[in-house]
């Protein structure tokens, strides 16, 4: 994987154990060398992550749709910034550039944008490992909703199982480039 898209929220809520997984998510990036893509934000998470990927010399490109960007919340010291029409222009180019996906804390539009490209892997449109960044048990109600989808047999075991989760970005990564290799093997998927 080259480049991995992150899904979170403008929103920080100032958590540590948050930071210091943004920190240590940053860092893996730049040591193997992964390209960041995400929303183009310079608040919250979103400018965390990007300025944590820049601090340490790596590559950072932002999407955002130009209303964000007029209201001067867009990244302007990124590597690369590009303005998008819209909101679903903006998805779709974030999802056209990784090679991955990893989902951390956030709001509506994080959940929105994880669902969307998890969908999009059950129905076969991509073959992108999507991974949860599940730090302090933030998702645990949320993988809790999708097991009980399970036993009420509405969503499938198999494709409760495209969601790989850890709450160590390094074995998240790692968890994340086993899927590449093989995504027809699911045994990966557990609670470390």
């Amino acid at each position: 994987m080259k480049s991995i898209c992150v899904y979170c929220g403008a929103n920080f809520n100032g958590d540590p154990l948050l930071r210091t997984a943004i920190e240590h998510l940053a860092q893996a990036f730049v040591d193997q060398n992964i390209r960041l893509i995400y929303g183009g934000g310079s608040v919250g998470v979103m400018g965390i992550i990007a300025d944590e990927v820049l601090k340490r010399g790596g590559e950072v490109t932002g999407v955002i749709p130009q209303f964000l960007f007029d209201m001067e919340v867009g990244h302007t010291a990124v590597t690369e910034l590009i303005i998008t029409e819209n909101m679903h222009e903006r998805k779709q180019k974030m999802a056209d550039l990784a090679d991955g996906f990893i989902i951390l804390p956030g709001g509506f539009g994080t959940l929105e944008e994880f669902f969307e490209v998890l969908t999009w892997l059950q129905l076969g449109l991509h073959e992108k490992a999507i991974g949860v960044l599940n730090v302090g048990g933030y998702y645990d109600h949320l993988f809790a909703q999708m097991d009980v989808m399970v036993q009420h047999r509405l969503l499938k075991e198999k494709n409760r199982a495209l969601v790989i989760d850890s709450d160590d970005p390094l074995v998240l990564l790692e968890k994340m480039k086993i899927f590449q290799s093989a995504p027809d093997d699911v045994w990966f998927r557990d609670k470390t």
